[in-house]
């Protein structure tokens, strides 16, 4: 009986709906033209995002039809009554929910680079449900029986290499997200996850609240001694836009980072220093430290229903490293080269603070006497080479030394939509003069954007029914931003920064790959920072610097005896530097590998963490978690060692272009590949093909200095 009431409610709908099509029709009509969102496509150059037709409340019904839509690809392959294959199943798998990607990636990035409560408000509200979304997905158990039987029936001769590795990772994911699990074990691997995004989120609305509520008000001039004088006309500015006298400093990196290295009130760098590092961690509603342990705890858990030892065992699997024991053996052995090198640097800086009267070094001495000994022994006082960094400069000289190694063209635009003002377009050419990609640069900090430098994309790169869709790559910076009377003027620092995430737009511009999951930067985690990094050994190079380095004022060269000194700065304090990044990794494992459970002190057991490589003693009632997004809301968690295994990729890959030549061709020809290939191919092998043999840690011990 039941199914004759259904049958008819059936037929009752199908009538309504007859009866009701035009004015339905109508109202789509409205609402796709309400909203763009909505759209198939964006009827813009290129397919760009229309920002300025955007509001917040147009993402959750377009990334809840973008769903529905994807849910109906994903039933179509699910029920196909046709033998599973390579091409109707995993390469479909594949090209399913572009759409649901391109929304949600559009929602996470205005997240970061232009967000506000609205914003904040839906991405709690949909992300959450995109990951519950995406676990429904790999725990279907149709669609999992349709990729194993591809996965086992498949004679994988027949298939390119880049399917090859499509299929293992798809079927892969679908593993590593529960498809072999119980019932029971598959909600609950559902709920764990869903948390897990809803306390990211939470962990970077905290962090961004702390990070704009907290500042540092000075009203006494005497008090901005020894600040630059750009530093202080920003400061003035900060305090003029939020109707204060005097000078307010800021937690955003270019206001904190100067005014630790250059102010000589020590109070008042204890005070700042303080306020940065209690970021998340002041006992309140926007407390990061229980969000911390509720994550470690459920990432624990999620690994161990997937049979794994640890969260850090699942996250290596897929590694090149592969293992954590490999991790901290690797940790182990750079800490050992530069334990006594730190050491030795350490001492110096305690020798000059102490001509200073200071008995007890701690760390907010550390920025400024690091300035003080650089500008004694260098006699390089990065204030005086700012002048030489103007912004503008430095990009024309980023895309000419680009165009030299691979010829590409860079064109600006204003036909494209900006989310932002200060945002700038750029279309990107390749030699011959074809179309690459959309590149979004925006420079400058503001509210509702988060502290760092981060490359990301809109769109990503992938071939479907004959065409190349190109991708639409965004940089992020928190540069100084101009004043009424200073131009942007760059510190040696940010112009590296800018050489190494511009690293990270060509991984994501030259993909040249078939499948979206592929492309780009969609490579292992601890692959993906050698294009950045080696980028910025180019920075230290005469020919490169000459292209740009020029006085903004007077067009001089920078000086030739600046150039030596700062190739000096790559050694400089090279120990200390090391061992802070090889803290971060040996804290990052303590949180995701040998984490004991429950525990009554996360202060002490950070401190604990990172007692290998401290130098400095550690102030009471400051911690670096609360405010490590990287690890808590930014997918390095079990992966932050990456950036200095990276290191040993770079250094030993630049060593081939010293010694065949900077800008010889068919290094760069190499190289160019193997950025194009994203992941493709497993990153060994295409680290091989471009060195002709396996990384060597000496170019990268030798760089630092550890060794002759």
């Amino acid at each position: 009986m039941k199914y004759f009431f259904s049958f008819l409610w059936f037929v009752i709908l199908f009538i309504q709906c007859e009866m009701n099509t035009d004015k339905n029709q109508d109202k789509t009509m409205t609402e796709k033209t309400e909203n763009p969102l909505l759209a198939e496509k964006f009827n813009t150059p290129y397919e760009s995002i229309p920002f300025s037709k955007i509001e917040p409340g147009h993402f959750k019904p377009a990334i809840e039809s973008a769903m529905k839509e994807a849910k109906d690809e994903i039933e179509r392959i699910k029920n196909n009554p046709q033998e599973a294959t390579f091409e109707n199943t995993v390469e479909a798998l594949d090209y399913a929910g572009l759409r649901l990607q391109i929304l949600s990636r559009l929602l996470s990035n205005l997240n970061s680079a232009e967000t506000n409560e609205a914003i904040q408000q839906v991405a709690q509200e949909i992300f959450p449900r995109l990951s519950e979304f995406n676990n429904e997905i790999k725990q279907e158990e149709k669609l999992f029986e349709r990729v194993r039987y591809v996965k086992e029936h498949t004679d994988t001769s027949r298939l390119t290499e880049e399917q090859k590795t499509l299929l293992d990772r798809t079927y892969k994911s679908f593993v590593r997200s529960g498809a072999l699990l119980s019932p029971e074990q598959k909600e609950e691997f559902k709920k764990i996850d869903k948390r897990l995004s809803e306390l990211s989120l939470k962990f970077s609305k905290n962090l961004l609240h702390d990070t704009n509520e907290y500042t540092l008000h000075i009203t006494d001039r005497k008090d901005l001694k020894g600040l630059p004088e750009n530093v202080v006309k920003a400061a003035e500015e900060e305090a003029r836009k939020r109707d204060k006298e005097g000078w307010i400093f800021t937690l955003q990196y270019p206001s904190y980072g100067p005014f630790m290295k250059y102010a000589e009130n020590r109070q008042l760098r204890e005070k700042l220093y303080k306020l940065y590092m209690t970021r998340g961690f002041h006992g309140d509603e926007y407390d990061n430290v229980p969000v911390i342990l509720e994550m470690v705890e459920l990432r624990r858990k999620k690994a161990e229903l997937l049979g794994y030892d640890s969260y850090a065992d699942f996250v290596l699997e897929e590694r090149m490293a592969e293992t954590p024991e490999r991790v901290i053996s690797f940790l182990d052995e750079l800490e050992s080269y530069a334990h006594p090198v730190g050491e030795k640097e350490l001492q110096a800086l305690k020798t000059m603070a102490g001509s200073d009267g200071i008995e007890k070094f701690m760390p907010w001495d550390k920025a400024y006497y690091s300035e003080k000994l650089k500008q004694k022994k260098l006699d390089l006082d990065e204030e005086k080479l700012k002048p030489y960094f103007l912004l503008e400069k430095v990009v024309d000289g980023l895309f000419k030394t680009v165009h030299k190694l691979y010829g590409l063209q860079f064109v600006r635009t204003d036909n494209i939509d900006v989310y932002h003002p200060d945002v700038q377009v750029y279309e990107v050419r390749d030699e011959d003069g074809s179309f690459l990609a959309l590149l979004y640069m925006d420079f400058f900090p503001r509210e509702g954007k988060r502290q760092g430098a981060w490359m990301t994309s809109f769109k990503t790169q992938y071939k479907k029914d004959g065409k190349d869709h190109r991708p639409h790559i965004s940089l992020v910076m928190n540069f100084t931003k101009p004043t009424d009377n200073t131009p942007s003027l760059l510190s040696f620092y940010e112009v590296t920064t800018l050489f190494h995430e511009f690293g990270h737009a060509l991984h994501g511009m030259l993909s040249d790959v078939t499948y979206p999951s592929l492309a780009g930067t969609n490579v292992y985690w601890d692959f993906v920072e050698l294009p950045s990094q080696i980028m910025e050994n180019w920075v230290y190079e005469k020919e490169v610097l000459d292209m740009f380095a020029q006085h903004y004022e007077t067009g001089e060269k920078l000086p030739v005896e600046y150039l030596e000194k700062i190739k000096q700065t790559k050694q400089f304090l090279e120990g200390m530097a090391t061992l802070r990044q090889l803290g971060f990794g040996y804290l990052d494992m303590a949180w995701h590998y040998t984490y004991p459970g429950k525990i009554n002190d996360a202060e002490a057991y950070e401190v604990q963490a990172m007692k290998k490589t401290r130098l400095l003693p550690h102030v009471p009632n400051t911690m670096m978690s609360p405010g490590f997004g990287h690890l808590f809301a930014g997918g390095y968690a079990a992966g932050y060692y990456s950036y200095k295994w990276a290191e040993l990729l770079d250094a030993h890959a630049f060593s081939i272009f010293r010694k065949n030549g900077i800008f010889d061709k068919e290094t760069a020809r190499k190289f160019r590949h193997l950025l194009e290939q994203g992941g493709t191919r497993h990153p060994m092998e295409l680290y091989k093909e471009f060195a002709g043999t396996e990384p060597d840690i000496k170019p990268l011990l030798r760089r630092a200095g550890f060794i002759q």
